[in-house]
């Protein structure tokens, strides 16, 4: 994905890896990252790492507070609209800050204003799959099909205006074709739902499903990201059948706006050391996790451009605002 490589390759913190900047005391108590999702998912795992990471160099508790729901809208608004101090945090994904503005027609927050960035934690690419008794073996498979059924398969999302049912509207209107959106109340009922075999699709996450492909009960087709992975080099990406498709989570962490510079940037310091950490790496590979530890700017950038790319992809999906 050009985004995210870009992100990861050009976009460190060359800056605050050198010289820790000067800051008040802090945390003189404990800091609450407020996840979006509900706990064992790929956000709230990475998080937690994080969280943990953060206990250990700053000297104070980092507590996962997760708060499910209305895509992520009450989370991200708490924190909104929380003292800018440091000690309200937010841990959210494209959905939040991209995809929201477009579905929700009165949004008590701004992606833009309300928030002060500190840093991408990490990309989660998404990947298209079937379970292994279906005769669909490719994506170009699955397009044929869809064509010489439409309406007939369905798939599964984790919900309306999640990433996983933005990218799969965009798949089906970059390539003409019409599957069914069947919507779940996040991986944990999308996931069995597909293996019980209520649908023919899934999006989603290779943590959420990693243990299925393993036992070969489920086949990869192709993932999300416009480029192939470099967990899985030999799997296609979409956008080699589907030219333009390019969706991958984006777990990152931002403050209410007006928090002290010198605070965000020692959080970003700390995200940068943590994401770097060997034990950190290997278990973000394990969730088919890429490690970013951007700077704040690059991560301001990051979501102007999703709010671009998200825009389009909405209107494609034909979700207007609620």
């Amino acid at each position: 994905m050009k985004r995210a490589i870009l992100i990861a390759l050009g976009l460190m913190l060359p800056g605050l890896a050198m010289s820790q900047p000067s800051v008040p005391d802090y945390p003189t108590h404990a800091v609450r990252l407020i996840v979006p999702y509900a706990a064992g998912g790929a956000p709230d795992v990475i998080a937690r790492l994080v969280a943990q990471k953060m206990s250990d160099a700053m000297g104070g508790p980092f507590i996962v507070d997760n708060r499910p729901g209305a895509g992520g809208v009450g989370a991200s608004e708490a924190v909104a609209r929380a003292s800018p101090d440091g000690y309200t945090l937010l841990v959210p994904d494209v959905p939040q800050l991209a995809i929201n503005p477009f579905i929700f027609r009165s949004l008590a927050y701004d992606s833009l204003r309300d928030f002060a960035p500190i840093s991408i934690i990490a990309t989660t690419p998404m990947f298209v799959l079937v379970r292994a008794d279906s005769d669909i073996t490719s994506m170009a498979g699955l397009i044929e099909r869809a064509r010489a059924r439409p309406g007939q398969l369905t798939y599964a999302s984790a919900g309306i205006g999640s990433l996983h049912h933005i990218a799969m509207e965009s798949i089906k209107a970059a390539a003409g074709i019409d599957l069914v959106h069947i919507p779940y109340k996040g991986t944990g009922q999308s996931v069995p739902a597909f293996m019980a075999g209520e649908v023919s699709v899934l999006v989603s996450t290779l943590a959420a499903v990693e243990p299925f492909v393993r036992s070969r009960q489920a086949r990869l087709l192709a993932g999300t990201p416009a480029r192939r992975t470099s967990r899985l080099p030999d799997l296609p990406a979409v956008a080699e059948t589907v030219p333009g498709i390019d969706f991958a989570g984006e777990i990152g962490l931002l403050a209410p706006a007006g928090t002290p510079p010198s605070i965000v940037n020692r959080l970003a310091l700390q995200v940068q050391r943590a994401v770097q950490s060997d034990d950190v790496q290997q278990r973000l590979g394990a969730l088919g996790a890429i490690g970013v530890g951007s700077s704040p700017e690059a991560y301001s950038r990051s979501i102007r451009t999703s709010l671009g790319l998200f825009e389009k992809a909405v209107k494609a999906a034909r979700l207007g605002a609620e």
